[in-house]
């Protein structure tokens, strides 16, 4: 009994550790859509937090980056910005989706800036198709 008890301390420790994320920076985008009245939800995604817009993705915030969703206009000049990468997903690059080190976001206004550039985005963005549910 108490090899399992340590076990399942173990696995909750393990998958916290995953679902680590910066909660000041998360905290910060919390308040910048608050701040602006912008209606979104939250979910657990990715290893982070995911800010459902209209429900889309427009921000996540995982480990120490900002994930934003600004489409594929302004993708290529986000991408010579200071602390701004591309989002590779297994072997290539997803266009439309940055990634955003400290250096892009340290500073509120930088932060800002990005947030609402996802915001501008956001109502050209395409939802994800529904999950139908299961019925029994």
């Amino acid at each position: 009994m108490c090899d399992n008890f340590i076990y399942s301390i173990l696995a909750i420790r393990n998958y916290f550790q995953i679902m680590a994320y910066n909660e000041f920076l998360a905290e910060r985008v919390h308040r910048f859509f608050t701040d602006n009245k912008v209606a979104f939800r939250i979910m657990k995604m990715m290893g982070g937090l995911c800010y459902m817009v209209n429900e889309k993705m427009c921000i996540g915030v995982i480990e120490e980056a900002v994930m934003a969703r600004i489409g594929t206009e302004k993708y290529e000049a986000a991408l010579l910005k200071e602390g701004c990468e591309e989002k590779i997903d297994s072997i290539r690059a997803m266009k439309g989706y940055v990634f955003l080190t400290e250096d892009a976001t340290d500073m509120d206004a930088d932060l800002a800036y990005w947030l609402q550039l996802a915001l501008d985005f956001n109502p050209l963005a395409k939802a994800s198709p529904k999950k139908k549910k299961k019925t029994k």
